[in-house]
């Protein structure tokens, strides 16, 4: 078990550091070398994973759709926008994502599936569902409208990465969906749906990173306490003018013109934050 799980570890690492290189150079400029030292494995680790550069690149498209998750409660047009924003989301924070868009744009077909075949098909399911709980028109065709949407989120994307590094995705594709919306939903779902998606990612990671943050000064200052609390007491020498005093009233009065036990104890190493 614990081979078995070195192994996942070790094809996560190389996917993960592919995908920050085909997001860095694209897939012709992408050099194995450097797939290798931000992995920090070995060529033969990665080669037992993978027999080429392609095959690296055919897992991260095929890892892409995994940044998203199309509820099945509720309202299957509103997850379908939702999930949609997810990937918004992911393109700008994900290199995974990004990787994979970039691939597929490419036309890094590889002999393998279509690019965007499974976001195609999870669009399609989504429209699907959504005729069978009254959202969507019963005369559309969903594969059809699948490939139009997956479409525009692909153009708008790129328009919105030359434009503005994509910091407005949100919107861009908010627009998108209250243009189409029209054409394939009945207009009372429409006025329950939120383009935006539900969930302001951006504000959610804000308040995640806000939170971490707050958490980890705390501990970092429970911490300091804890050292502080647990250190030894000072110890002060005897004063001058002390030394040869042979007699008892003599080292009593050393003993009282010592400190009190623990008059240098609760300073944190380091101080406190």
């Amino acid at each position: 078990m614990a081979k078995q799980a070195r192994a996942v570890q070790t094809w996560r690492s190389i996917v993960d550091a592919a995908a920050s290189v085909f997001d860095d150079y694209g897939y012709e400029r992408a050099a194995i070398s450097e797939i290798l030292r931000r992995a920090k494995v070995t060529k033969g680790a990665l080669y037992f994973h993978f027999a080429s550069k392609e095959a690296i690149a055919q897992a991260i498209m095929d890892e892409q759709t995994s940044t998203v998750e199309f509820e099945q409660e509720g309202s299957p047009l509103q997850s379908l926008v939702d999930g949609g924003q997810q990937f918004a989301f992911a393109l700008r924070h994900n290199a995974m994502a990004r990787a994979g868009t970039r691939l597929s744009i490419e036309g890094v077909f590889l002999g393998g599936p279509h690019p965007w075949g499974d976001w195609i098909d999870a669009t399609a399911r989504m429209l699907e569902l959504g005729q069978e709980r009254g959202e969507v028109f019963p005369q559309i065709d969903p594969m059809v409208s699948a490939k139009i949407i997956v479409a525009s989120f692909t153009g708008i994307q790129l328009v919105s990465e030359a434009d503005t590094g994509r910091a407005d995705l949100r919107e861009q594709v908010a627009q998108m969906w209250r243009h189409i919306l029209p054409s394939i939903a009945h207009p009372g779902v429409i006025a329950h749906i939120k383009p935006e998606g539900r969930v302001d990612l951006a504000a959610q990671a804000r308040e995640k990173a806000e939170r971490e943050e707050q958490e980890a000064r705390i501990a970092a200052e429970a911490n300091a306490e804890a050292k502080g609390a647990g250190s030894l007491p000072g110890e002060a020498g005897p004063r001058g003018g002390g030394a040869g005093r042979g007699t008892r009233a003599g080292q009593a009065a050393d003993e009282a013109d010592e400190e009190p036990a623990g008059a240098g104890a609760g300073v944190a190493a380091g101080g406190v934050v």
